[in-house]
């Protein structure tokens, strides 16, 4: 594939994603390398379409330049980001009650705490990089596991029922073994899309505190 019909693969794939106003998106592609500039209207707009491009099957790596612009009669004060995002995180069934802090700094917001869970660390930055007026978000929350007995072969056997389930992963090639609260990924698959979604089913297994995704993305 030239670079010019992937960088036309990817340019139909952001206009096709609902999420991305794709006007103001530029793309350019070199050796497999796509680089994308422009603006959006938000944080979670500019993360969406990276994540539409790493979709497209032959990318190789993506260097990320795009703007955030908001409307002056969108941003917020810090204050108000940091009472809505708490408000947010409260309503999120899967979080303990305080169990997340936040800091707000000129819309960045930090997340700490402690977790017993992944996919617990990941569901409180999803929630808040929603917001209006959030420019970026770091997640420091720490991860203290309620439950440290782990049993290897349940664990390997739940990652690959989850991976049998979704649509955007061909399992075949995939090596999956865990030692204690640790997965380890091997193996081949086609599209970054594919790579994220294996690293993320591993992640959602209880009792899986590290993940090392080698994973390989080719053709």
């Amino acid at each position: 594939m030239t670079d010019r019909e992937l960088r036309q693969l990817i340019v139909d794939e952001l206009e096709f994603e609902p999420s991305v106003d794709a006007s103001d998106i530029g793309v350019s592609v070199e050796h497999g390398v796509v680089t994308l500039t422009g603006h959006v209207g938000s944080y979670a707009e500019k993360l969406a379409v990276e994540r539409a491009a790493r979709k497209v099957k032959g990318v190789r790596a993506i260097a990320q330049n795009i703007e955030i612009r908001y409307p002056s009669d969108k941003k917020d004060a810090d204050d108000e980001i940091a009472a809505r995002a708490l408000k947010i995180i409260a309503w999120d069934t899967t979080l303990p009650d305080d169990a997340v802090q936040i800091k707000v700094e000129e819309g960045w917001v930090t997340l700490t705490g402690k977790v017993a869970w992944q996919f617990q660390k990941a569901a409180a930055e999803r929630a808040v990089r929603k917001l209006s007026g959030v420019v970026g978000v770091t997640n420091q929350i720490e991860l203290k596991p309620a439950t440290p007995l782990v049993q290897p072969e349940q664990v390997r056997r739940q990652i690959e029922q989850a991976l049998r389930r979704s649509a955007n992963v061909e399992s075949k090639g995939i090596r999956i073994r865990v030692d204690n609260d640790k997965v380890v990924l091997d193996g081949q698959v086609g599209t970054w899309h594919e790579r994220s979604a294996v690293g993320w089913a591993a992640w959602s297994v209880p009792g899986v505190q590290r993940v090392e995704n080698h994973l390989s993305v080719g053709d």
